[in-house]
């Protein structure tokens, strides 16, 4: 019998209609999906209050994980519901509680009526209005879902077209991997041997022969590539698209530059679901245990819900306190990230996260003759970046001078450190069996992501959050001075274009307590 207490609207839940879909009708009632319930902690995480910032995988487990009995009160509220709890796909550690019932179970359980929507060629499932719970349950529960299954994030990767890339390329203009890092005067003495880097898919796939292909081309071993399954993502590849690249250049550019890194990619669905879930599986995942995620999708602060926008900075501030550093992308649509106004892009503008902007390379032997922001025009992309409107400014951020946010909950600057990521002085990659030239800001969040890796090896431990000493540390930086991102233009210092800089890899390394790597 399901509870009959007080039903009270889940905080941050409200959705409304996609305002380019077409209502295709109810879902059907017997239709089959799965929810994760985001469960509140045993005790608030706050990184002031840990020594050092972080803690143990077996003290975090204890303090910071949900606590069984929440997770005992939420079974029974399933099975009232006639739901089924896949304790497979359960975790406390992760927090979430993983549920699967029939449509018209779920929308009892969760006070909704699901509808499916047509944009396109895609088709999804979703509500409008808030999701309920009785009050004794929504209590434990900070998030939920599943009951939304739009496509939420966009890879942020710029393809020069074939003529674009032969002139890139006859002209010299585009680069392998490692010809940046050894520009940005990346640790030559390590590879980044004994680390993992995670990566996060929302779509696409690799295939291992063209990885094969590739890194023999630079003389380079191929290295281990593992795929991991979140909420039935897979390793997917169909022809040149952008899913397929983005996989592509994350990979080949990580595992260039790391060469002696394991790589894990995560695979997961491209909704807030799949996002969130991929996120929690890798930063608790003790078999392959990365010490970095590199994260080159999101969508502006504005798409998401409040709730999954919370879940997924909390999943990022549990990966500081387990020492995991995250590198995200910043978006290739300038100030506006797509929208009107001026907006930055989420997750990159996480206050536990280094958000990665772009800019545009050009070089001469093994000199940088200039580096300016990439602006390639509305229809080329430019970096994102700007002032979030939902975190407030971080401690470490007190003197960047980083404009004053548009709403009083924000204040967050984003990017923090850049890259090259013009696609006209991109990077070369093979995907789906053609050579590509590709750019975004995608390319940057893998870009250090290897750096890290490769201080990593060298410190013999992991950096973990690197933000409080990167901006104590900016003489480790190009700074870059020229150009814009429509509303905001570079300068002195930390800007809302490209942040601190581009890396001077040594100087990084020295300022995050790695002496033993040298050029």
């Amino acid at each position: 019998m399901p509870s009959l207490s007080p039903r009270v609207p889940l905080p941050g839940s409200q959705r409304g209609a996609h305002p380019s879909a077409t209502d295709a009708g109810p879902a059907a009632p017997n239709q089959i999906l799965s929810v994760s319930l985001l469960v509140r902690r045993r005790t608030p995480l706050s990184l002031d209050e840990l020594p050092e910032g972080r803690v143990t995988r077996e003290e975090f487990n204890r303090r910071f994980a949900a606590d069984p009995a929440s997770f005992a009160t939420l079974r029974r509220f399933a099975h009232e519901f006639g739901l089924t709890v896949d304790e497979a796909s359960s975790s406390l550690p992760r927090r979430t509680l993983v549920l699967r019932g029939p449509v018209r179970n779920l929308e009892q359980a969760f006070g909704v009526q699901l509808h499916n929507f047509q944009v396109e060629e895609s088709r999804f499932c979703t509500f409008t209005g808030e999701i309920s719970l009785p009050q004794e349950h929504a209590e434990l529960v900070e998030a939920v879902l599943g009951l939304d299954t739009r496509p939420l994030a966009r890879p942020h990767i710029r393809i020069l077209s074939p003529p674009e890339r032969l002139q890139a390329q006859q002209a010299g203009a585009s680069y392998n991997p490692p010809q940046v890092a050894a520009l940005y005067n990346f640790p030559a003495s390590v590879t980044g041997a004994g680390q993992t880097i995670g990566i996060i898919e929302l779509g696409g796939g690799y295939n291992p022969s063209d990885l094969s292909t590739y890194f023999s081309s630079l003389g380079l071993a191929t290295p281990t590539v593992t795929s991991i399954s979140v909420d039935g993502g897979a390793n997917a590849p169909t022809t040149a698209n952008s899913a397929d690249a983005e996989v592509a250049l994350d990979i080949e550019v990580a595992g260039s530059i790391a060469n002696g890194a394991a790589i894990a990619v995560y695979f997961t669905p491209n909704t807030d679901q799949g996002f969130i879930d991929a996120i929690t599986t890798a930063i608790h995942d003790t078999t392959h245990n990365p010490s970095i995620l590199s994260v080159s999708w999101g969508a502006p602060e504005a798409s998401w819900t409040s709730s999954s926008l919370s879940a997924l900075n909390d999943a990022c501030k549990s990966a500081a306190a387990l020492g995991i550093t995250i590198t995200v992308a910043a978006g290739d649509q300038g100030s506006g990230d797509g929208l009107s106004g001026n907006n930055v892009d989420f997750p990159a503008s996480s206050p536990y996260v280094t958000g990665c902007g772009g800019t545009q390379l050009t070089s001469s032997g093994s000199t940088i003759i200039s580096e300016v922001v990439w602006n390639d025009g509305s229809q080329g992309g430019a970096t994102g970046g700007g002032v979030s409107n939902v975190f407030p400014l971080p401690s470490w951020q007190a003197s960047a001078n980083v404009p004053a946010p548009t709403t009083a909950s924000g204040g967050r600057g984003v990017p923090d450190v850049a890259g090259d990521a013009s696609p006209t002085t991109g990077y070369n990659i093979l995907v789906d069996g053609q050579q590509e030239v590709v750019g975004g800001t995608s390319a940057v969040a893998p870009l250090w992501a290897a750096l890290v890796a490769l201080i990593n090896q060298g410190r013999g431990t992991s950096a973990g959050f690197l933000n409080p000493t990167l901006y104590a540390n900016p003489g480790a930086f190009h700074p870059i001075t020229s150009g814009n991102n429509g509303a905001f233009s570079a300068g002195p210092g930390w800007n809302a274009c490209t942040g601190l800089g581009s890396p001077i890899g040594l100087a990084v390394a020295k300022a995050l307590g790695d002496s033993s790597s040298t050029a």
